[in-house]
């Protein structure tokens, strides 16, 4: 590797990194995506998603930043800071029900049934395609992220995700460069070796990764960037003094899989959940030590519930989504 094969940073904090390695030749081509796949451990696609639906769906976002009056109005390109109080900035993505106005909105729903972007998504992954209710709704304040450190939180989806062969889309929604940081991304080392690093829900020590695995780009609408459940990733603080960083991420299977029942929660007791679904079905599932029940507890979002915490915590009413396999529940999660 040489230093011009390297994007260098102004931050003292950022590594130098490579560019992400394009997919765009590869599509139709399904044996040649899935050796990309192999080997990198994601896809990554410049100019593919239609740029309407992506102006609509930035459009909510721009439209709930004004609404909290801490944006440029007339802009309709980007997210440009105003100089308000961020002091009770709501958009937290922390998966709090209620207190995230652009949560509220939920506009994934919407995108993802656009034609364009269903039939991009579809021919993609070869099927149909199932968005599990998990969606992260990012609009990242200038100047935000870790005190002193460039990467937000180094981690893997899968610890967190038992049971869910998703693959993760990143979508951006206005150009992101190097100042507002966007997502950086290990290439090759979704695959975990003997004696390599520990992945723990928790997260991943940033001296644990290679440096020279580290990739990001200069994101455009339009790109996309989808990455395995094990691909160490990280956001990058937004160093930007102007601008509010806007991306969304969503997560999905082919149809034709093993995907999870959605609804709300029925009944539940210390050996199964019932769930009814949106078209009035109910499915009940055996629950047990096994079972990764995750719920946001203050910042332990990702640790499972012991067996026990499992009724108390779930309750009667509450949306989720369960993953399972012969009837017992792998994995459960509010909708969020």
């Amino acid at each position: 590797m040489t230093m011009t094969d390297m994007i260098t940073s102004e931050f003292a904090d950022t590594l130098p990194m490579r560019e992400l390695t394009v997919s765009n030749h590869l599509l139709g081509d399904a044996a040649g995506l899935a050796a990309a796949w192999e080997r990198d451990g994601y896809w990554f696609f410049r100019d593919v998603l239609d740029k309407a639906a992506i102006g609509r769906l930035r459009s909510v976002y721009l439209d709930v930043l004004n609404e909290v009056g801490v944006i440029d109005p007339d802009r309709t390109d980007a997210a440009v800071y105003n100089g308000a109080s961020l002091d009770n900035f709501p958009i937290r993505n922390d998966g709090t029900p209620g207190t995230d106005p652009l949560m509220a909105r939920y506009p994934r729903n919407r995108f993802v049934v656009e034609p364009n972007i269903r039939a991009f998504f579809s021919e993609l992954f070869g099927d149909d395609v199932f968005w599990v209710p998990n969606t992260e709704y990012h609009a990242l304040p200038p100047g935000s992220g870790r005190a002193g450190k460039r990467f937000n939180f180094i981690h893997c989806d899968g610890p967190n995700n038992k049971g869910l062969p998703l693959k993760i889309c990143w979508i951006p929604l206005v150009m992101i460069d190097e100042a507002t940081g966007g997502l950086a991304l290990a290439e090759g080392m979704h695959r975990p070796r003997m004696n390599d690093f520990p992945r723990p829900p928790e997260g991943i020590a940033e001296d644990a990764i290679p440096a020279n695995a580290w990739r990001r780009t200069v994101y455009q609408p339009g790109d996309v960037l989808i990455f395995s459940m094990e691909t160490p990733h990280s956001g990058l603080a937004n160093r930007s003094d102007r601008y509010f960083r806007l991306s969304m991420d969503i997560r999905g299977m082919p149809m034709s899989g093993n995907i999870p029942t959605v609804g709300k929660v029925a009944a539940i007791d210390p050996c199964a959940i019932t769930v009814t679904t949106e078209e009035g079905a109910q499915r009940t599932f055996r629950i047990d030590e096994d079972t990764f029940c995750r719920i946001t507890r203050g910042r332990l979002t990702g640790m499972p519930l012991a067996l026990a915490e499992i009724p108390e915590l779930v309750k009667v009413g509450d949306p989720v989504y369960v993953a399972s396999d012969h009837g017992t529940a792998t994995f459960i999660r509010p909708q969020h």
